[in-house]
């Protein structure tokens, strides 16, 4: 096939509504919450008492507020970890909070939380592992209507749901055996009862980035391959027992996942969004010796400029201590977070700039780039691959970070493009050299500059380009400090 034919198929696979309002959560918390949290392990044995459970002072909406201070808009909750212990009062198993003395048995984590994200403004989603070190089914076929049974209360129960996050560890139940889940007739369910929900990491809605550590890759496309949704390699990356390295690892050779080069043969491309997830600690679950481990501000800002604005979301992991509030460490570091996320976006200079560009539609006129993405949005000429958007300014400005959009409900198309400005010789200099885009890109320049002019160069799409947004900001950036 030839080579623009193809690249111009790539360009036409586009987002369900539901991955497009899964990507504009942008950033989200993970709650590792539970038994672990009492016994100071990772990973439970599915044995130990639901009396070990014992929050003394639990408050969902300090969790909350917390989150929503940082600049999140969502969380997910771990309902049920590998242990099997549930953190809400299900009717098909007594190895939960029913059975702690946690409020005499009549507590229900997930109806606390699930309300206060409802109070706050906040989307709410929940963790529930396929695998379950408890129940005595698991290794059966009975054991997938039980995990739909437990599926169906959450999703029923609590409200609106944005995502519903599974894994695919799949380790031996308390009778030595391993589970074939019966994974489609999970999503069938969840289509039905919460059709707005993203299905996340082992789902076709999102991708896991692929490690715990933060790590993103240079180029990320949200048009990958149909083969590797593939529920036995998705296994096979899971993490399959306990081990503190498997959260620092990841894998260079998965760097590139769709490239025109690596994909122009693919018979099947989906659109498959890719997820980063980390914790803020080294644990998923609270332990208090790492209260002095916490993440600096600096490395947190870090992951979410690669993250968010590297074509991916941040689910940033905050676990709940033994009071059942998140500990006085991390949420100092949240919140200076949440300071610094609206520091650096609370002056767009893109509004005080003039536009121009190279291409535009017949009809169209150049849009106010610091407008939303739902608000319009620029597109070359049908058959410019290229194009170069330029802003000047009546005064110099200084900046330190550029944030590029592209219009997702048309596909994800630019594959190179390069920053310029215009030095004290009159003469354009290149100050930034990126590649994909997509659901946003922020650059961070390795100094500030100050010019009165600056070029956005697309160099290479798969079509004819589209950009929802610009913006060009003057921030003192944590991650050059440190």
């Amino acid at each position: 096939m030839e080579r623009k034919q193809r690249k111009k198929q790539l360009a036409n696979i586009r987002p369900s509504k539901v991955q497009l309002d899964w990507q504009e959560v942008e950033f989200y918390s993970f709650f590792h919450f539970g038994m672990n949290t009492f016994t100071g392990r990772e990973w439970g044995d599915g044995v130990t008492s639901p009396k070990v459970f014992h929050p003394t002072n639990f408050d969902a909406r300090q969790w909350i507020r917390t989150v929503k201070k940082a600049g999140m808009k969502g969380v997910i909750l771990t309902c049920k970890h590998h242990d099997g212990f549930c953190m809400w009062p299900s009717q098909y198993t007594d190895y939960s909070v029913k059975s702690s003395d946690w409020k005499d048995g009549k507590g229900d984590v997930v109806k606390e939380v699930s309300q206060a994200c409802l109070e706050e403004g906040i989307k709410f989603g929940f963790y529930l592992s396929p695998w379950d070190m408890h129940e005595q089914s698991y290794g059966t076929p009975e054991y997938n209507q039980y995990f739909r049974n437990q599926l169906t209360e959450l999703l029923t129960n609590y409200g609106e749901v944005f995502s519903v996050w599974f894994d695919g560890a799949c380790g031996e139940g308390p009778n030595g055996k391993r589970q074939k889940y019966d994974w489609s007739s999970y999503y069938d369910l969840i289509r039905e009862l919460q059709p707005n929900a993203a299905i996340s990491i082992s789902g076709p809605d999102v991708r896991w980035i692929g490690n715990e550590a933060g790590h993103t890759r240079r180029e990320e496309w949200s048009v990958v391959p149909k083969h590797l949704f593939d529920q036995d390699k998705i296994r096979e990356h899971s993490q399959s027992e306990d081990d503190t390295n498997f959260r620092e690892n990841f894998d260079a050779t998965d760097d590139d996942l769709g490239s025109f080069e690596l994909v122009k043969d693919e018979k099947e491309m989906i659109w498959w969004p890719a997820e980063v997830d980390v914790s803020i600690r080294p644990g998923w679950f609270y332990h208090e010796e790492e209260d002095e481990k916490v993440r600096s501000l600096a490395n947190l800002m870090d992951i979410y400029f690669h993250a968010v604005g590297g074509n991916a979301t941040l689910l940033l992991n905050i676990p709940p201590n033994k009071e059942g509030l998140i500990a006085k460490e991390d949420e100092a570091t949240l919140l200076a977070m949440g300071e610094e996320i609206q520091k650096f976006q609370r002056e767009n200079l893109v509004a005080e700039a003039k536009l121009s560009t190279t291409s535009t539609q017949k009809d169209e006129v150049v849009i106010d780039f610091t407008k939303t993405r739902n608000e319009g949005y620029w597109c070359a000429k049908e058959d410019d691959d290229t194009a170069t958007i330029t802003a000047k300014w009546a005064e110099k400005q200084t900046f330190t970070l550029i944030e590029l959009c592209e219009h997702l409900p048309l596909g994800q198309r630019i594959e190179q493009f390069e920053i310029a400005m215009k030095n004290e010789n009159g003469e354009f200099e290149r100050i930034y050299t990126g590649y994909t885009v997509g659901y946003k890109k922020i650059c961070q320049l390795e100094q500030p500059v100050t010019t009165d002019e600056l070029e956005i160069r697309i160099l290479s799409s798969r079509w004819y380009p589209t950009l929802s947004y610009i913006g060009v900001y003057d921030y003192d950036n944590p991650v050059l400090n440190e």
